[in-house]
């Protein structure tokens, strides 16, 4: 057993050894918060607390993988594996699988995941006649996914005047009766959504006092990773099961809330100490994995904030390289910028692909730096991209398999009734969903009657909807006597996806045939690992993992040694060596969204925060002054929050800027550096500073002037609105078609017509 406590700080170790009681323990960014917890559950265990006592809940599963690897490095496999230990909705989806039936769900409940919820709600909308342009699937889903996280049933949401006004207002006005009969249809249906597994957990607690006796008996010590991030239903859930014992350990950092879009609350942790008001509260203030510059950074950063837990977070690491800004004229001119700045790196430093993670505020940003990656060869991938497990053939052959565990999922049946092709089309399909909707049966009831089927259908739709029937059923008989990986394979020979994917040797169609193989693999793994630890191996447990996967378990082998792209939300827990915080302009980061409020401005900022702290040894930030917005070149200021970092932990790169101060001088980046640590920004090159207020907006612009195409020639220095400085190498033609080669710093050797380049010569 490995002496576990000498690799802890004191501040660590006083969190770990001190497990009675609620604690509340603020880790700082790269504090080790989860070693902290790990520890802590496997201290338990030395103790003599039985695993099945202790309840410890993640966001993530690999979060709760690797932690439960660590403990039984401690423990042993043994102990380890019989911890209640996972993310909320795979621990609150086995606890409905036991309690199901009291809630009239069947313990073989499928569970939608985002496109299925779209899918039926844009059923819903064409079935009630709704304006598909105001009454948008993932809206619609967004406000009722808000609803349940804030434990609003239908009935309640119909009765709540506030959220019907919004609704109103915002020409959705039919919001609860569409969440009415999506829940409807679920529950018919047999399936929840994963926001279900918290509201039917906290449901079942409410309505059934000896189940949440049971569970509070159950779990002598409640752990919570992240609290941060708690909604207002999980908020209930864990109040309610820590009520007997009130031994409650919950771990996280008010300073990187910021999912508040998904309804986390930050109360949840900032009033921990009402709810808990003979609470201990840890601090884990040290910063492994930072440099000086960079922790110190960052804490000027958040220290602008009012709502906050305070500490003070330090590190011994070397004090490293001052967080570098660079301003680019574009945003092709910034993508060029960091894409050399990472081949730079590479060469000189040693540093390789994978060290390497491009932040940016949202997705739509990633295009520009995709493009520059892919021109200089550099290997990339976004995280967030299209999940493997949302590619077609992966949802075709699982539809198979929830229609084989759950005939009532609507979805699922109409998915693949008619995949491959077996001749059930559209007025067949209409037929049955408008008989299930008037009789109140399910899809799947109504093709296995007879005599429903003998009034709806001729003789021949009948022959195809009892082949295909009887195909579902033959695999159903499977289930309970096969593992996950026979009744899938047997799914997916017999049902005809493997001849059909087979059926030809296209690119398109050999990848399709690689990814079911991949997925197969994914199957034969799980059983084998389930088998060894003793656990189930069937298909409803199979699909319940796979159900119940987030964003940061998709990783795979080949992704290893790439540059990472993803969105700072995304890359909350993450680490790497580089990091380019791109676009760091006001209205685009912090949001326009944001502007009107202050709580909204406080995020930003916290969001601010999480980017920066992602780095180990170097941190950039990079701006653009013009940027493509709506199909026009639009001038940009850069953000507040660059002007909020104590200037003597940041340098910036590059030539001058030339911005003019409010004397009317022209000023060098000293000067703008002095001017930004005093809250001013530059509002475009040539132009007075001006004071940002947190209700900042954007300002009409003097547009871009060229100089005469007659006074151009080669060798004549240039700057251009998007591609920034460079050298003119040749003119071409006649005007006034004549085209210039231009030789851009950043942005390398471009071909332009000079009538409409608008080149501006630079003495």
């Amino acid at each position: 057993m490995q002496n576990y406590l000498e690799q802890l700080n004191a501040s660590q170790k006083d969190a770990v050894l001190n497990t009675e009681g609620a604690s509340l323990v603020i880790a700082g960014a790269g504090s080790g918060k989860t070693r902290v917890l790990t520890y802590r559950i496997a201290h338990l265990l030395t103790k003599g607390v039985h695993p099945y006592r202790i309840l410890a809940l993640t966001f993530t599963n690999k979060a709760a993988r690797e932690m439960k690897e660590r403990i039984a490095t401690i423990v042993g496999d043994d102990t380890a594996k019989n911890l209640w230990m996972g993310t909320f909705h795979s621990i609150f989806a086995r606890i409905l699988r036991n309690d199901a039936d009291k809630l009239g769900y069947p313990s073989s409940f499928t569970i939608y995941d985002t496109s299925d919820s779209k899918s039926l709600i844009k059923s819903i909308i064409k079935e009630m006649k709704l304006n598909d342009k105001d009454y948008k699937p993932n809206r619609i889903l967004g406000r009722i996914s808000a609803a349940k996280n804030d434990l609003i049933t239908p009935a309640a949401y119909a009765r709540n005047q506030h959220l019907m006004m919004e609704d109103q207002a915002a020409k959705i006005g039919m919001v609860y009766e569409i969440y009415t009969r999506y829940m409807r249809q679920c529950y018919k249906s047999g399936v929840m959504d994963f926001d279900d597994l918290l509201l039917n957990t906290n449901i079942l607690f409410r309505d059934h006092p000896e189940v949440i006796e049971k569970y509070q008996n159950l779990f002598n010590y409640i752990l919570v990773d992240e609290y941060q991030d708690t909604n207002y239903s999980q908020y209930i859930i864990v109040k309610k099961l820590a009520e007997k014992h009130n031994n409650i350990c919950v771990v996280g950092d008010d300073a990187q809330s910021i999912y508040s879009f998904r309804g986390a609350k930050i109360e949840n942790i900032l009033n921990f100490r009402n709810d808990y008001p003979d609470y201990k509260l840890y601090k884990l203030e040290q910063n492994y994995r930072s440099t000086q510059n960079i922790v110190k950074a960052a804490n000027s950063i958040i220290a602008k904030n009012s709502k906050q837990i305070k500490k003070a977070v330090f590190s011994e690491n070397d004090d490293g390289s001052k967080i570098k800004v660079h301003n680019a004229y574009s945003d092709i001119e910034e993508g060029y910028i960091v894409i050399n700045d990472i081949k730079d790196k590479i060469t000189k430093e040693g540093y390789q692909f994978q060290d390497f993670a491009i932040l940016y505020r949202t997705n739509a940003q990633s295009r520009i730096f995709e493009e520059a990656l892919r021109k200089n060869t550099i290997s990339y991938k976004i995280y967030g991209g299209l999940s493997f497990y949302q590619r077609k053939e992966i949802k075709d052959l699982l539809a198979y398999c929830r229609l084989t565990v759950n005939p009532a999922d609507q979805e699922a049946l109409k998915r693949i009734v008619n995949y491959p092709a077996r001749g059930i089309g559209k007025t067949t399909m209409d037929k049955i969903e408008g008989a299930a909707a008037a009789s109140g049966k399910s899809m799947w009831d109504v093709i296995t009657s007879l005599e429903t089927a003998a009034q709806l259908f001729n003789a021949g739709t009948q022959r195809k909807l009892n082949s295909f029937v009887g195909l579902i059923s033959g695999f159903r008989a499977s289930v309970s006597q096969l593992s996950a990986y026979d009744v899938v394979m047997e799914i997916a020979n017999q049902s005809g996806m493997i001849k059909e994917l087979y059926h030809d040797r296209t690119p398109e169609s050999v990848a399709r045939q690689e990814n079911v193989q991949e997925l197969m693999n994914g199957i034969k793994e799980f059983t084998t690992n389930r088998q060894e630890e003793g656990g189930e191996t069937g298909l409803v447990n199979f699909l319940e993992e796979v159900s119940l996967l987030t964003d940061q378990d998709s990783d795979t082998e080949d992704d290893i040694n790439k540059v990472t792209l993803m969105t700072i939300h995304s890359s909350k827990g993450l680490e790497f060596k580089n990091v380019y915080v791109v676009g760091v302009e006001e209205g685009l980061f912090p949001s326009n969204m944001t502007k009107d409020s202050e709580e909204g401005v406080e995020e930003e900022r916290r969001l601010f925060y999480v980017a920066v702290t992602r780095a180990e040894d170097n941190a950039t930030i990079s701006f653009a002054r013009t940027r493509y917005k709506y199909g026009e070149s639009s001038f940009c200021r850069p953000s507040r929050f660059i002007g909020e970092i104590d200037p003597q932990f940041i340098e910036f790169s590059g030539d001058q800027i030339k911005i003019k101060d409010t004397g009317g001088r022209f000023t060098s980046k000293e000067t703008v550096k002095r001017n930004f640590s005093q809250g001013q920004v530059a509002s475009k090159p040539g132009y007075n500073f001006k004071k940002v207020s947190n209700n900042a907006t954007s300002e009409p612009q003097r547009p871009f002037k060229g100089n005469s195409v007659g006074n151009l020639q080669p060798g004549v220095a240039v700057e251009h609105i998007r591609f920034g400085k460079g050298k003119i190498v040749s003119i071409d033609g006649q005007l006034p078609n004549a085209k210039a080669t231009v030789d851009f710093e950043n942005t390398g050797v471009k071909q332009l017509l000079l009538k409409f380049a608008k080149l501006k010569i630079l003495g």
